[in-house]
């Protein structure tokens, strides 16, 4: 590249960044290729050969990198190409796993990648997510991704996720009590130094707390601790030329009020206590504090296939991913459940207005999968940040899109 970019304008600018992508891209997809014709090359089993040494003795063998359904590679020819790619053997090898994959168990996600339509790096993630499948179940992840190419990266990782679960539940099943067993919470302990130490943070006054609990644990725990530094900002007397306390702390005294529950449960019933009242006769027992139950709002996402009973449903769960049925019970046991109607989004209602009436609202929020602007990581559903006003995707000029006006070449609303 001339790396005398001054001369050039602004549309020349932004001209060779978009050829960069490509560029990149390109070099990319063909480092796979020398990945794939070395492992075409390879394939033969070394223990076939003349004078072929034993494994036992430190000789070569086929070993098969990618999933279900690849070819096998001889294993010592890995080390030779990440010698020539300048890399580590383990990288080269979940390079070379990747690239099977995608040819062999994914080919409409690699057709993609050749078409340099989707990065290899996001592909590469979907075939380590989906590589435990077998050939079969597979195919149900490689169609969905690949329908949903204009999507964003997060957006699309989602629905591999939720496909790889749903291509084989019961492995999720066992993925989910297996990792129901490694709970725990963890005080941190600095090391000699670390108290004083300004690369290291120097934390003299604090400590860090972390804890892995049950999803629906941890998220009654989250919402405890926000309604406890809402309670705590809006009652709490502080003194006039104090500094105002950010979120975070806010949040951070609340969990340290949790610490002494009975003193948290003293602050918040305190803050609902009607006032005393002169009474002739004493109470003969203390009032009951209320019940603190939250409210929980769910909205059930049905496909037709799901509906029927043809193909098995897992549950998204907005800001929290895709959940087995059966571990909603869990994550709503403690909580008032609001249902909300069903609506159907093959439906249309006109709005002769500029304001989005609730039902409308609800219907565009369910039925858009994200913000449509290019390369947006907005994402959709109740907790999502995208414009409601313009829900049809940009079209390129160059592929059909709106025309421009002669006078600004600025595209026609």
């Amino acid at each position: 590249m001339n790396r005398d970019l001054g001369e050039l304008t602004a549309a020349q600018l932004l001209a060779r960044a978009e050829a960069n992508v490509r560029e990149r891209r390109q070099a990319e997809v063909d480092q796979l290729l020398l990945v794939l014709a070395w492992c075409d090359r390879n394939g033969t089993d070394p223990q076939t050969g003349p004078g072929a040494v034993p494994v036992t003795w430190g000789g070569d063998r086929l070993v098969r990198l990618g999933g279900d359904g690849t070819p096998a590679v001889a294993e010592l020819s890995i080390a030779e190409l990440a010698i020539a790619f300048h890399a580590g053997e383990i990288g080269t090898q979940n390079l070379a796993a990747a690239a099977l994959d995608l040819r062999h168990r994914l080919p409409s996600l690699w057709a993609l990648v050749l078409d340099l339509r989707m990065p290899v790096w996001l592909a590469r993630k979907i075939a380590v997510m989906a590589r435990e499948l077998d050939r079969g179940a597979v195919r149900l992840v490689d169609a969905a991704v690949a329908a949903a190419v204009q999507e964003s990266p997060g957006r699309i990782l989602r629905i591999a996720e939720a496909k790889v679960i749903e291509a084989d539940l019961a492995a999720h099943q066992a993925r989910v009590a297996e990792d129901a067993k490694k709970t725990g919470c963890w005080l941190s302990r600095p090391r000699p130094g670390e108290i004083i130490d300004p690369l290291g943070g120097g934390e003299a006054a604090t400590r860090r707390f972390a804890a892995k609990l049950p999803a629906g644990a941890a998220v009654e725990l989250d919402a405890a601790i926000d309604d406890l530094a809402d309670a705590l900002e809006a009652h709490l007397d502080r003194a006039e030329d104090a500094p105002h306390a950010t979120r975070a702390q806010l949040r951070a005294d609340a969990l340290a009020l949790l610490a002494d529950p009975h003193a948290a449960a003293r602050f918040l019933d305190g803050l609902h206590a009607p006032s005393p009242e002169p009474s002739p006769e004493p109470s003969p027992q203390p009032p009951t504090p209320p019940a603190r139950r939250r409210k929980a709002v769910v909205h059930v996402h049905l496909s037709a296939a799901a509906l029927a009973g043809v193909l098995p449903g897992v549950a998204r769960v907005e800001g929290l991913g895709p959940f087995l049925l059966e571990q909603l019970a869990e994550l709503l046991g403690r909580n008032d459940i609001c249902l909300q109607p069903v609506l159907d989004l093959a439906g249309v209602t006109s709005v002769n207005a500029y304001e989005h009436p609730t039902v409308v609202r609800e219907r565009a929020i369910q039925r858009m999968r994200g913000d449509v602007f290019p390369h947006s990581p907005n994402v959709g559903g109740v907790g999502g940040r995208f414009d409601l006003d313009h829900p049809t995707p940009y079209v390129p000029p160059a592929r059909g899109g709106p025309p421009v006006r002669p006078a600004t070449t600025t595209p026609l609303p």
